[in-house]
């Protein structure tokens, strides 16, 4: 049985429109608005709270009537850690709960009521960053004497080379050790063009010295690799940052390091060395626990104590020292955060995450700490873990499988698992599903890509399809969280022959897709000027197809975003808006064209609609 169509109009968001604090303090009491359709046979809404483990009940409080919405209100005091409700409505036509899982008939699961964390103290300036991921041997180089050389060591009978730019090594050339020289100083040279692009934050990947191009082999946690230009290169990127007023994270890999790791070396030599209790030995010294059972990367093992001092307790850990003068990164990327403090019966892995956010937030208060996990990272978006995750599950994966097709394998499985692309309902159901599992507060911090070195890129994944490249790139820089760009994806560039998505950034103008990369600096604009994009709230508005329109909005500013990935054009006519609470007389202005469209009877009269994205602003 169809459910009625006014239950579409119920809205409620961790935003500014709807909660008065989005950081508030034990003690505190925040006003929750609740917004539905002026139309709607609602009598009453009560709001169900779960204090102490005990259900609350409180009916709320019918505030304003402006067309085309009605505004309920309450007051919740913030008792505890986190606190977490939802809302019950008392209609003519039923009784109907909401969450942020959306509305039902049923009695919802508590995980996924909304959340609002207490004494929760977020690093803000993420919330106004556009990040740019850097592989730092493909992007620039700036001094060639530090390229890598044969002669520097050998490594599994093979030894180092750097190639000539954008030049494909020999085929047997082994993939760690094909070098470009790219490094620090050739980033530092580049600073002007990422500012030109309007980007204001880095993620490099890893520096530190390592043997291979990567550098997630890690073998020395405290150096940065001298290929990379050495200590004093990063040193001199943080005071060109500065200049720029610009910031920047680091890679690290706390869950494995590299073979030749001096802790690793020493236990291989001495099992009764005080290194040998970092590792699982099953065999001494030939079998050991390693990542995916690579065996140059040997995994961590975080019940030693001594190991956990070293890398984040210490005053000098790892996870400290790079935080401060002179290097003073603005945070951490974790890599396979999801694996971390994980072995068989050995489960820890949030009490180190926890000691992990522990050491970076008493380092460096403001500091963003972003995991990496492609899979339901929610269990460590609570508020005591993660800032946020690199975004594949919640929002990087449902928009590629929407856009060409769904595709799903893994390591040891010899099969691509495969299917048509997702209907519009599917991934958004996926994106929904994310966001409501997690406090608003969070998903505000959630890092969102489309895609990195482990993936296509984005024009591969389209099949180079520009128009989808461009609606991939609105969706990125209107969507809840921290938007951050893979390097070269704003110019077009696409996977290469035996590189992958890991190719030498184009440098030369001459072959790049200027109007992508203008395109891409006038979202990045809008993004960095825009409070609604950054801190406003979300709501799917229109789910047919193959488009899609949602709205972000703050307490000034709302802006519509649509996107249509069929072939022929979605015909023009009206589309409804009286859902979103969007009055008659409202008037929108097309950033690309500039042309105006206003809200007449609840409809927006919108024009034919390419493959592609439109966003529009509210004058």
């Amino acid at each position: 049985m169809p459910q009625p169509a006014w239950l579409r109009s119920i809205h409620h968001d961790g935003s500014e429109k709807y909660v008065s604090k989005l950081y508030p303090r034990l003690g505190e009491t925040v006003r929750l608005r609740l917004r539905v359709s002026h139309l709607a046979p609602v009598r009453r809404v009560i709001l169900r709270t779960f204090p102490d483990g005990e259900q609350g009940l409180t009916e709320m409080e019918r505030g304003p009537n402006s067309p085309p919405a009605q505004w309920w209100e309450a007051d919740l005091p913030i008792t505890e850690q986190m606190v977490h409700y939802r809302f019950i409505i008392d209609a003519a036509d039923g009784l109907w709960h909401y969450s942020a899982g959306g509305h039902s008939a049923h009695v919802p699961l508590d995980q996924t009521d909304f959340r609002i964390l207490a004494d929760y103290d977020a690093p803000g300036w993420p919330l106004s960053s556009v990040f740019y991921q850097i592989f730092p041997d493909r992007f620039a180089n700036g001094d060639p004497k530090t390229d890598p050389r044969p002669e520097e060591y050998e490594y599994r009978g093979h030894r180092p080379a750097t190639y000539p730019w954008e030049t494909p090594p020999p085929a047997d050339q082994l993939f760690p050790l094909v070098f470009y020289g790219g490094d620090l100083p050739g980033i530092e040279s580049r600073l002007d063009y990422l500012a030109d692009l309007g980007v204001n934050a880095l993620y490099l990947n890893p520096v530190f010295t390592a043997l291979s191009n990567h550098k997630y082999d890690v073998a020395d946690y405290d150096h940065v690799d001298p290929h990379f230009g050495g200590d004093a290169a990063l040193a001199s990127l943080r005071r060109a940052l500065d200049a720029r007023g610009m910031r920047y994270l680091l890679d690290i890999v706390p869950n494995h390091c590299g073979y030749w790791h001096p802790w690793f070396q020493s236990a291989l030599a001495d099992s009764a060395v005080a290194e040998a209790e970092f590792f699982t030995f099953r065999r001494h010294p030939d079998d050991y626990a390693t990542w995916l059972g690579v065996w140059t990367l040997p995994k961590l093992n975080y019940v030693s104590r001594e190991l956990r001092r070293r890398v984040y307790e210490d005053a000098d850990a790892v996870f400290r020292r790079w935080l401060r003068p002179p290097f003073s990164a603005d945070g951490w990327r974790v890599d396979v955060a999801n694996m971390l403090g994980r072995q068989g019966p050995t489960q820890i892995g949030w009490e180190i995450a926890q000691g992990i956010r522990r050491a970076v937030k008493e380092t460096l208060p403001d500091a963003y700490l972003m995991g990496e996990n492609f899979f339901d990272a929610t269990a460590q978006l609570q508020g005591d873990q993660w800032d946020g995750v690199m975004n594949y599950g919640g929002f990087t994966h449902p928009l590629w499988y929407w856009l060409s097709s769904y595709q799903q394998g893994a390591h040891g499985f010899s099969e691509l698992l495969t299917a048509p692309p997702w209907s519009t309902e599917s991934m958004t159901a996926s994106w929904q599903s994310r966001l409501a599992a997690i406090p608003w507060a969070v998903a505000l911090q959630q890092y969102n890509i489309l895609g990195s070195h482990d993936t296509p890129r984005i024009r591969t994944q389209v099949n180079g399809n520009d128009a989808l490249h461009r609606l991939a790139a609105a969706v990125l820089l209107t969507f809840p969280g921290v938007p951050g760009l893979y390097y070269g994806d704003e110019i077009g560039m696409v996977d290469v022959p035996a590189l992958g998505a890991r190719g030498c950034m184009i440098w030369d103008e001459a072959r790049w897709n200027r109007p992508l990369r203008d395109y891409h600096r006038d979202l990045i604009h809008l993004r960095r000027n825009s409070a609604a994009l950054q801190r406003g709230g979300f709501q799917l508005l229109l789910t047919e197809a193959d488009t899609l329109a949602y709205q972000r909005e703050s307490a000034t500013e709302r802006l519509l975003v649509f996107a249509h990935r069929g072939k022929e054009p979605r015909p023009a006519g009206p589309v409804p808006l009286a859902h979103g609470g969007v009055a008659d007389g409202a008037r929108f202005a097309d950033l690309v064209t500039g042309a105006e469209y206003m809200v007449r009877d609840g409809m927006l009269p919108l024009p034919e609609l390419p493959q592609g994205a439109l966003v529009l602003q509210e004058l």
